[in-house]
């Protein structure tokens, strides 16, 4: 049986200063809500966030979403390890082809 597919991803700003850590079904989808938000007063808007830097995929939601919360518990230092054992460079993963 075909299942679907979890996601865990980390974004930052252009300065990565500010890491955002978010869980979702669709990767695709949620960039382009957190990219075309409009709401001033969420955390992405607030800090400009619009960078995918680091992802993981998963195929069941408790799995993702216990990434997720341990993710958010760790010191930036360790996700920022994290995010350049895959992205080096920390390119944003939104404009690669």
């Amino acid at each position: 049986m075909y299942g679907k597919n979890y996601y865990v991803y980390i974004m930052s700003n252009q300065y990565h200063t500010v890491f955002y850590i978010g869980m979702t079904n669709s990767l695709e989808r949620r960039m382009l809500e957190h990219t075309l938000t409009k709401n001033n007063n969420s955390f992405t808007s607030k800090y400009k966030i619009k960078e995918l830097l680091y992802y993981e995929e998963y195929s069941d939601p408790a799995s993702a979403i216990s990434r997720e919360k341990q993710l958010k518990g760790w010191r930036r230092e360790k996700k920022l390890e994290l995010i350049k054992k895959l992205n080096p460079e920390l390119k944003n993963l939104l404009q690669e082809d």
